[in-house]
């Protein structure tokens, strides 16, 4: 499988060069933003500063990329956030883009669903990607339904002119599960490509569901990309990089503290398993 981001094809003889085994992106979780009713009064020069130790340690322990992800208590449930948090983050990824090399790839993602707002940060400020819970379908969340319009989002992809950006989207994740159950997932993937998305991502707690999907999507439609959705651990990693092109870590690289920072050597020792699972 080869897929691109920011101009690198994955599984090219260069990117093997860097490291064999799918692509692995650290996962920052970012703290609430000014605007949320649990904001904690960290400014936005404090929370770069956070973001920029962790994305030294993915850098300097070889890691791909990073993806930042917007967290908080309550998030809105459609395609819309508030102007003090798409400030924040194209700050916050803006940074984090000076700061690293062409190679390191950087990703956006503003919670629950802003897609339209996590393309416009990613296009302004030169990220290579961005992650959306959801893209087609619908899904219950614990803040109501979340229910895309991939017309929408895709007619202002086209108007930003964003399609070098790519757009991982969830299929079947602890973020979106197709309402009803019904559907199964490569049929979720084979729609959410046709609406636009580059790669999809699958990731759950329960190893057996994610292996099983992941499996299925990949007979069923082997030409679509495959990111591990998090829910990667040290103990499991050999199992479940073996099916994926790509990877969003957090927890095992933080210690498992869940906003803990980044450490370079649990890097070192995550890419370390990637090779061997890919040997």
């Amino acid at each position: 499988m080869v897929f691109a981001l920011r101009g690198v094809s994955v599984g090219s003889a260069a990117d093997a060069a860097r490291h064999p085994g799918p692509k692995v992106f650290g996962l920052v979780h970012l703290a609430p933003m000014p605007a949320s009713p649990f904001y904690g009064g960290a400014t936005v020069s404090e929370q770069l500063d956070r973001v920029r130790a962790s994305v030294d340690a993915l850098v300097a322990g070889g890691a791909d990329g990073v993806l930042l992800q917007t967290s908080d208590r309550v998030y809105a449930s459609g395609d819309e956030t508030d102007p003090a948090t798409v400030a924040s983050m194209a700050v916050l990824a803006r940074g984090v883009r000076q700061d690293t090399p062409e190679h390191f790839a950087v990703g956006v993602q503003i919670m629950r669903n802003a897609a339209s707002a996590s393309l416009a940060v990613a296009k302004v400020v030169g990220a290579d990607f961005v992650r959306v819970s959801a893209l087609v379908g619908a899904s219950l969340s614990a803040h109501g339904w979340v229910q895309p319009d991939p017309l929408s989002i895709m007619r202002y992809r086209r108007a930003l002119e964003a399609f070098d950006v790519d757009v991982l989207a969830d299929v079947d994740t602890v973020h979106f599960e197709w309402a009803g159950g019904r559907e199964p997932v490569p049929d979720i993937a084979r729609r959410a490509v046709g609406a636009g998305a580059d790669l999809v991502c699958i990731g759950h707690p329960d190893e057996d569901r994610t292996v099983t999907a992941l499996r299925a999507v990949r007979e069923r439609e082997p030409g679509i990309g495959l990111v591990l959705a998090g829910h990667s651990t040290f103990e499991n990693a050999a199992r479940l990089l073996p099916l994926v092109d790509a990877a969003c870590v957090s927890r095992c690289l933080t210690g498992e503290k869940w906003s803990g920072a980044i450490e370079e050597k649990l890097v070192r020792s995550y890419l370390a398993l990637a090779a061997e699972a890919a040997g």
